[in-house]
């Protein structure tokens, strides 16, 4: 275990890298996250859904790069530079297309709330909970759910016959 490990969970709290999608602050495990970049080249995948950007060229290795602005069912474009949040997911590379990267910050896991319910559904489904950070909320994306979004038919295929 190496020592951000050792720190975290011995002091009941959980470091997060930050970003933006429009105004709204959001967050996801540290040790969930590969690397941080620019804007990537993006080469779209035909039939796709929205979300699903296209795939990049991460130095010889494919990631599927996923809007968040898209998965979320925001509609307003964004013209200024976006950033990809790399993280490795059961063996594969996504970015995560963001309008704006925040800090890594240290969030008290006993202060993490339930996501209320005023949250849009389209948004509510993929986040864990809520964190109150120095008068802003920050709102923890659970990655899991976002990657089954790539894969739906994997959940139903859990070896039992369909009909």
């Amino acid at each position: 275990m190496n020592q951000i490990e050792n720190t975290t969970q011995d002091s009941g709290s959980e470091l997060l890298t930050t970003f933006y999608v429009g105004n709204e602050y959001y967050g996801i495990e540290v040790m969930k996250v590969q690397e941080v970049t620019g804007t990537p080249i993006v080469v779209p995948v035909p039939l796709a859904p929205r979300f699903v950007r296209g795939l990049i060229n991460l130095r010889g290795q494919l990631a599927t790069a996923l809007g968040l602005r898209e998965l979320f069912g925001e509609i307003e474009d964004v013209k200024n530079q976006q950033m990809s949040v790399v993280c490795r997911m059961d063996g594969n590379l996504v970015s995560l297309i963001v309008d704006q990267i925040g800090d890594v910050v240290e969030a008290e896991m006993k202060s993490l709330e339930d996501p209320p319910d005023t949250i849009p559904i389209g948004i509510r489904k993929y986040v864990k909970g809520i964190y109150k950070m120095n008068g802003t909320l920050l709102s923890l994306l659970d990655m899991e759910k976002i990657t089954k979004e790539l894969a739906p038919s994997l959940e139903l295929n859990d070896g039992r016959t369909q009909n």
